[in-house]
């Protein structure tokens, strides 16, 4: 859920930025006579040389990370019900304060993603698990309906998400080997939402309401001390400066060597960061492949946040009270991981490929080639689970379970392949295109959270549970298709696209300048 700094930096090719190689600037500065380090120079000591179990290690504690931020968009759900009775109000307006956190979610991210590249990813992301678990403790003791709404919003606005910890899969893996690294961290973008709905359940079953925000902050301040002590800095530039310090201090003799930061400075000037902000959501509405595949996460991101309102009247029927509802989105988590294994085979292939016939021999549209096969889930798990949730008259409570994991291993899917496509597409504007695909996940969860209740309760009078769940399948038929024809006409769109036809020509210099060299 958020935005990713993939491929390198979302500005371009900024001198003395990751994405750019400085070799030809190194020598005497003429404005300073410093010689400044280079990525080529000083590779040895950035994260793509970290050793191998260092780099998973670190990307299991982002894996809780992202667990961590998305349960706190979850949870809230499960107190619903007692925060209506508690501050006395309907249980649709108790839901604004998970609108507001998600839709402030969906900013946060962008509002991060400058600090992340230019300050680097660990000080960014210990302010933002910082500000997220302070701001838990206002809602655990709040006063009245309106600290929800407010405090909820700035924790929004807090949380960095994938501007971070996506961005660590930058800094520590070339782009033809990250895909291993991504499918592993998108199933803890996809996953964290359900575990908190799992969790939620037990919480407001055998707690009172605080116990919510009590066990957010307990989770959040778990990973941010875990954060704090496994994780070093992984920013190219950021280490750059630091090695650059490292050989002055060293010697022998004068060394007149510099980090890109210490001769360049920071760029986050006004400009500079409006910049950085407003990129994914230009990309977003004039980029065809960026929107389509926005709206198509999104829609598939929602369907989460309308099953953490649906899932009670369908199951409801059957009996289950709370924690057996809240169990009834393992079947989500079990098609994740299933997703999550059906996709390593074609990561697998393809890798192979680039290696043996170089990066060039694999189209980008090679990596929507499994999801064709997958994506048909989405809609059949959606039929499926409309007319299996007609009650213990018509059918057992397993059924609906059964295409729910059907929905899950779409779901997956769609997050895994968009995000996956997104980076092979555009390379160094990978940032802003999966930012704007993001900012369409949360913010319309976010929506999602307000209008799921009153769509399952009441829509028709015979099956409305029924009537709700076909609307969102015909839906589905609607955003899902155009995958076929975007895997098919891609090259071409791309070559219309400013921002993919920018990278390709960069590319083709690349290599070029290899077969000079």
């Amino acid at each position: 859920m958020a935005t990713n700094q993939f491929i390198g930096s979302s500005e371009g090719p900024d001198p003395g930025l990751e994405t750019v190689d400085l070799a030809d600037h190194e020598g005497e500065n003429p404005r300073n006579n410093k010689i400044e380090l280079t990525q080529s120079a000083g590779y040895d000591g950035l994260g793509y040389c970290f050793p191998t179990w260092r780099k998973w290690q670190i990307l299991c504690v982002m894996f809780c990370i992202q667990i961590s931020i998305n349960l706190n968009a979850s949870l809230y759900a499960n107190g619903v019900a007692a925060i209506s009775k508690e501050h006395n109000v309907s249980e649709q307006v108790a839901r604004i304060p998970q609108l507001t956190f998600l839709c402030a979610y969906a900013f946060g991210c962008e509002l991060w993603a400058p600090w992340s590249e230019e300050l680097g990813r660990w000080p960014t992301q210990q302010l933002s698990l910082f500000l997220v678990n302070i701001w838990q403790l206002p809602c655990a003791l709040a006063p009245n309906f309106a600290t929800y709404i407010v405090v909820r919003l700035l924790g929004g606005l807090s949380t960095a998400g994938g501007s971070v910890t996506l961005g660590v899969i930058a800094d520590m893996w070339e782009p033809d080997d990250q895909e291993y690294a991504v499918a592993f961290l998108v199933l803890s973008s996809v996953g964290g939402s359900v575990v908190g709905a799992i969790v939620g359940g037990f919480v407001e079953d055998r707690h009172p309401l605080a116990w919510i925000f009590w066990v957010q902050l307990l989770a959040g301040g778990c990973v941010q001390i875990m954060h704090f002590f496994l994780v070093p800095e992984t920013r190219a530039t950021i280490l750059l400066d630091r090695i650059a310090k490292k050989r002055r201090k060293d010697g022998p003799g004068k060394v007149n060597i510099w980090g890109p930061h210490e001769i360049h400075g920071y760029s986050l000037s006004p400009r500079d960061i409006w910049r950085v902000w407003k990129r994914p959501f230009v990309m977003l509405l004039t980029e065809p492949i960026v929107m389509w595949l926005s709206l198509l996460s999104g829609f598939s991101d929602s369907l989460i946040f309308t099953f953490l309102q649906g899932f009670q009247p369908v199951f409801k029927q059957y009996g289950f009270g709370t924690i057996q509802i809240s169990l009834a989105f393992i079947p989500l988590i079990i098609g994740y991981f299933l997703a999550y294994l059906s996709f390593l085979p074609s990561i697998h292939m393809f890798r192979q490929r680039r290696r043996k016939h170089g990066s060039e021999s694999v189209s980008p549209e090679a990596r929507l080639w499994w999801l064709l096969y997958v994506i048909p889930c989405l809609p059949i798990g959606l039929f499926g689970f409309a007319w299996t949730t007609l009650g213990p008259k018509f059918v057992p409570w397993i059924a609906p379970m059964i295409f729910t994991l059907v929905i899950g291993i779409a779901n997956y899917s769609i997050y895994q392949s968009s995000i996956d496509y997104t980076i092979a597409a555009y390379g160094e504007y990978a940032a802003s295109a999966t930012g704007g695909n993001d900012f369409a996940r949360d913010f319309l969860a976010g929506i999602a959270a307000m209008y799921s209740t009153p769509m399952f309760e009441n829509i028709g009078h015979t099956f409305p549970y029924a009537y709700a769940s076909t609307i969102l399948a015909v839906i589905s038929i609607f955003v899902t298709t155009p995958i076929y024809f975007f895997y098919r006409k891609g090259p071409q769109i791309r070559e219309r696209s400013p921002f993919a036809k920018h990278m390709m020509e960069l590319n083709k210099q690349r290599r070029l300048s290899q077969v000079g060299d």
